[in-house]
């Protein structure tokens, strides 16, 4: 597993994801949600394959209400580019390795 995916909360989300200098993917994800457990090795693969492109990090809805609230994240995974500390791109659901590529590569 790659060590370039980190976990993200409330008091780490503007230091992390808003003021990053490149595009920030942000999985917000449950431990109870099966397809955000099917998307985790991927995630970590495209971290390795994005590198020095775009980070990943997840947040785990449960422990971050507030973050879930404020993006309004209504469904599970939801998947969010920020870029310059906004919202550029929005991709809900379980998708597939190739549609999350595709979202990555049209946000970046």
């Amino acid at each position: 597993m790659s060590e370039s995916v980190s976990h993200v909360g409330d008091a780490e989300f503007e230091e992390q994801v808003l003021e990053a200098a490149e595009p920030v993917l942000v999985d917000f994800w449950a431990e109870w949600c099966e397809p955000c457990k099917r998307i985790e090795p991927v995630l970590h693969d495209l971290a390795a394959q994005y590198d020095g492109k775009l980070r990943i990090v997840k947040v785990n809805v449960e422990a971050n209400q507030a973050l879930a609230s404020q993006y309004k994240v209504r469904g599970l995974p939801t998947f969010m580019i920020f870029k310059d500390g906004q919202v550029h791109a929005t991709q809900i659901g379980a998708v597939s390795r190739m549609q999350l590529t595709q979202f990555i590569d049209r946000a970046i």
